[in-house]
């Protein structure tokens, strides 16, 4: 009977630093264009998580 144990595959990204980078910009762009909506706050934590994410 074989009891070893395989791990699982590593996980691949998703996305590249670029994809990051990129969707930071378009956060950015809808925030300008957004300014006054109230839902704005949440894009901003989206922005800095997004910053975040691209400095690991």
């Amino acid at each position: 009977m074989n009891t070893m144990t395989t791990e699982p595959a590593r996980a691949r990204a998703v996305l590249s630093n670029e994809d990051f980078k990129l969707l930071q910009e378009a956060v950015v762009f809808y925030l300008k264009a957004h300014e006054d909506d109230p839902i704005s706050s949440k894009y901003s934590n989206l922005y800095h998580r997004l910053g975040s994410a691209i400095r690991r």
